[in-house]
């Protein structure tokens, strides 16, 4: 495959990766390799028959020029006596004069000679050996009676040994009486292929001698070779006619509709970018293939219309995400302003420094706290979280704010304060919300601190000389629970020098990854790491606490802190 894409080929090797290139070029690989498998097992089949035929045109020379031998000599009698000759001189040298001397009463006899010329008279063109010779089993060797090889040099005399192949020992020397003569073909490096056949000299006893026969298919094969050209340029022919019809319907029913169908994408695509208003790139493509890339133009015409109605949908859905966005955007504006966000609050006041922060989980958020002065000598404090997040938390908040902030103002107590706020949420609450909170009224002068709890966390307070810990104060039910709920109020006296952390549950609730929780244990020793910072200085070492803690983990919960110290 390509490394580079498309876009960035030339011309030239745009042609030669084309589907038509490829198509193309896997035809002729496949029908040149369809072909060679074809020819070669007709070749195959045709050189079997071939072997088959000479070895059956061997098998018949050798019976009729066995039958022709015997009306006119004595060939087992020959034979015989070869033998015995052979094994009397069996230790002299192969090669040697005396050795064929020994032969010499034999080949002289007119029987003899007549059987010779006979041999001779029946050999033909096509025969590569034709010879008279008897096996000898226990030497693996063949004894030549009487060889007809034209040749200079090749017409071995009576008594002459040639050993036998392997498998042609197998084959020649292990027979029994009663069987056929048997055939075979081989591949000798000197002649080629060559068929082996015969025929016994006295029925089927191959002591008495065999003809021997070895028929040379060279002349044959030379028809073979020339039919092997032919086919291999018929094949080539065939292929190219083929490959050129393949590639025109492939041309006519793949690549033109693809090519259409990739034009008008990127037609397509250029009209969206120059915000054309055209809606039938595909549609109007009328392709009528009658397969799947009908289909695929007909599904690419669906998705158009498709993405279309899916744009203009976005574009509705994104202009009302950014007017809600933007709504949230003021309505988060609008919280943090109700809040006290001035720090000093009261510049003018030396008996108590107090330091709060509000930190929504969303845009928008349930959690708030407040502090206000109901006359010169008491300071109010709120700490409050509404059940649920975001926009209907906000409003629920704001509703609670101003109730609790409206009975303050009254000069009430703290437990009546949370006693009118949960009558008045209980009223017509039809979400079913509910608010925990905590509200303390502090007499300045005197450092009294009477507070009320309505379902909310325990306040942390640190005595003077000492560490910030847990006062666990009396607990209500929540405010818009109940509206016959009666809230108790407790009195505490604050020495100078004496601090009072309110928080709400994202504190101590906050997740790491692992979603295992900040916890009071955590909080309270990010407390005491400083404790005799401000109270400034007390919200930043826990939020930093917070923070380590829950790394890149998603804020859950709002996060809301106040800190009052009171100097006396």
């Amino acid at each position: 495959m390509p490394i580079k894409s498309i876009r960035e080929m030339t011309q030239r090797e745009r042609e030669h990766y084309s589907l038509e290139g490829r198509v193309f070029r896997s035809i002729a690989l496949y029908s040149i390799l369809l072909g060679l498998i074809c020819f070669a097992l007709g070749f195959g089949m045709y050189l079997y028959g071939l072997a088959q035929d000479s070895m059956d045109e061997a098998a018949d020379l050798s019976n009729k020029a066995v039958g022709a031998i015997r009306m006119m000599s004595q060939p087992d009698t020959y034979a015989r006596d070869v033998l015995d000759i052979y094994k009397q001189n069996a230790e002299k040298t192969a090669d040697g004069e005396s050795y064929y001397a020994a032969f010499d009463r034999v080949t002289e006899e007119h029987g003899y000679q007549q059987m010779h010329l006979i041999l001779k008279n029946n050999r033909t063109e096509n025969m590569s050996d034709f010879f008279f010779a008897v096996p000898v089993p226990e030497n693996g060797v063949v004894v030549f009676v009487a060889d007809t090889d034209p040749r200079e040099g090749h017409m071995y005399p009576a008594g002459k040994t040639v050993k036998l192949p392997g498998f042609l020992q197998k084959l020649f020397l292990r027979l029994g009486r009663g069987t056929e003569f048997p055939r075979t073909f081989f591949v000798l490096p000197s002649r080629g292929l060559v068929c082996i056949s015969g025929a016994y000299v006295n029925g089927s006893d191959y002591t008495d001698g065999c003809l021997f026969v070895m028929m040379n298919v060279v002349t044959v094969l030379k028809g073979v070779r020339s039919f092997a050209l032919a086919f291999t340029a018929l094949v080539f022919l065939v292929i190219l006619i083929a490959g050129l019809l393949f590639v025109r319907k492939i041309r006519k029913g793949v690549v033109n509709p693809i090519n259409e169908i990739a034009g008008a994408a990127q037609d397509y695509v250029r009209d969206k970018r120059e915000d054309k208003d055209v809606k039938d790139h595909f549609a109007r493509l009328n392709i009528r293939t009658g397969d799947e890339i009908e289909n695929l133009s007909l599904v690419m015409g669906e998705m158009e219309r498709d993405i279309d109605m899916y744009v203009d949908d976005l574009t509705d859905a994104t202009a009302e995400r950014e007017r809600v966005g933007a709504e949230l955007n003021m309505a988060a504006k609008i919280q943090a302003a109700m809040l006290p966000h001035q720090f000093p609050p009261y510049p003018d006041r030396t008996e108590f420094d107090i330091y709060a922060t509000m930190e929504p989980a969303k845009e928008v958020g349930g959690d708030f706290y407040d502090f206000y002065l109901i006359d010169d000598d008491h300071l109010c404090l709120v700490m409050a979280d509404v059940s649920g997040k975001g926009v209907p938390a906000s409003l629920f908040m704001m509703i609670t704010k101003v109730i609790l902030q409206s009975c303050g103002m009254l000069g009430q107590s703290a437990s009546e304060i949370l006693n009118k706020t949960n009558q008045a949420l209980c009223k017509d609450n039809q979400m079913e919300m509910f608010v925990t909170a905590w509200i303390g009224i502090l007499e300045i002068s005197t450092g009294k601190l009477t507070m009320a709890n309505a379902g909310h966390e325990y306040p942390v307070f640190k005595r003077p000389g000492g560490l910030f810990e847990l006062f666990k104060d009396d607990h209500g039910f929540v405010l818009g629970g109940f509206d016959d709920e009666i809230y108790n109020a407790q009195e505490v006296q604050l020495e100078p020098g004496t601090k009072i952390f309110l928080y709400t549950d994202g504190v101590p609730e906050a997740m790491d990854p692992l979603r295992e929780q900040f916890g009071l244990d955590r909080m309270l020793g990010a407390l005491n790491e400083n404790p005799q910072g401000s109270p400034e200085e007390v919200l930043h070492s826990v939020r930093t606490a917070v923070n380590r803690f829950v790394k890149d983990a998603e804020q859950f919960d709002d996060i809301t802190m106040m800190c009052l110290e009171y100097k006396g």
